[in-house]
């Protein structure tokens, strides 16, 4: 076999676009396993400190105090709590999101086109995060909701309990509460994250700073991170908020707090109420969360490009 021919079959070749949907739900759900605990922390903040409650002394004070919090009067199991839905939710609204990247980026290219362009993989990222958050909303909300209340005031017992009682006291509409800042979290999220991840690694890459490899895959991811838990933080916040409010909270009908009218309500009020730095409380474990997923995340799909021979991101 002549060399030419033996670069040309180590060549690593184009990922499918299922190997694209299965590598995204797979690197993403273990990602999620890492960074539950962070996220459990970071629910408990956003949601506390909002009107009724805005003069209460906070019970998680910070990152770290709101974690030993937990600890004591959860045990350990409650900085996991709501991992199963967390999971179903990667599985979901990940593979999606994940998935439809690289195909949307394809179809926004021109005939010739050699060099990608930063606006086209933005427009791609941010429909993939869009189209894959607006059908999974439901899981999104069981999510937050599971997270953030402590073991004697856990809603449902498990994922099809919540689907069910959530249905049955506030219909089925009651599933997509919240999908429009969701949609936008989700748009803001990929747009940012995807891209910046993307783009990082072309760049430094292609000036020779660093080589394809681990040193250039935690370098780049470690910035997506921290550019998405910036953009994302009043998206996640108006979201996690208004997903969180109920109407009937079990079969005696005792109503829940319903504190906004809508997505844009609880982000006037956040601001009357919090000012403008109360759109970006929980911005730490949001952070803590989102870099490490981040990482994970990118670190597991190209591992996995590499295991099958498909060619880096």
């Amino acid at each position: 076999m002549s060399s030419s021919t033996k670069n040309q079959t180590q060549r690593p070749t184009k990922m499918t676009p299922t190997q694209g949907f299965v590598f995204g739900g797979i690197s993403c759900m273990t990602a999620a396993l890492v960074t539950n605990p962070v996220d459990v922390i970071k629910t408990r903040l956003q949601l506390q400190g909002q009107l009724a409650a805005a003069h209460d002394a906070p019970k998680y004070n910070g990152f770290l105090r709101g974690m030993l919090t937990i600890v004591t009067e959860e045990g350990p199991r409650g900085l996991y709590k709501g991992i199963s839905a967390s999971l179903l939710r990667e599985g979901t609204y990940s593979t999606l999101r994940m998935g439809l990247y690289q195909p949307i980026k394809d179809a926004l290219k021109t005939p010739g086109e050699t060099h990608e362009l930063l606006w086209k993989k933005v427009v791609a990222a941010a429909s993939s995060g869009a189209i894959g958050s607006a059908i999974t909303n439901p899981v999104d909300l069981i999510k937050i909701r599971m997270q953030a209340r402590g073991d004697q005031q856990v809603p449902y017992k498990n994922i099809i309990d919540a689907f069910r009682t959530i249905a049955r006291n506030e219909g089925l509409g009651g599933l997509y509460k919240g999908v429009g800042p969701n949609v936008q979290r989700a748009a803001v999220l990929t747009a940012s994250q995807l891209p910046s991840y993307d783009h990082s690694k072309k760049v430094l890459i292609g000036s020779g700073l660093v080589q394809e490899g681990i040193v250039a895959h935690v370098i780049c991811s470690m910035f997506a991170g921290l550019v998405a838990a910036t953009f994302t933080s009043p998206f996640d916040l108006v979201k996690s908020r208004y997903m969180n409010q109920r109407k009937a909270s079990g079969p005696s009908g005792t109503p829940g707090a319903i504190l906004y009218k809508s997505p844009l309500d609880c982000f006037v009020k956040t601001v009357q109420n919090e000012g403008v730095r109360g759109l970006f409380k929980g911005w730490l474990p949001n952070w803590m969360r989102i870099g490490p997923h981040t990482i994970v995340t990118f670190m597991v799909m190209e591992q996995l490009r590499r295991l099958v021979g498909v060619e880096p991101i």
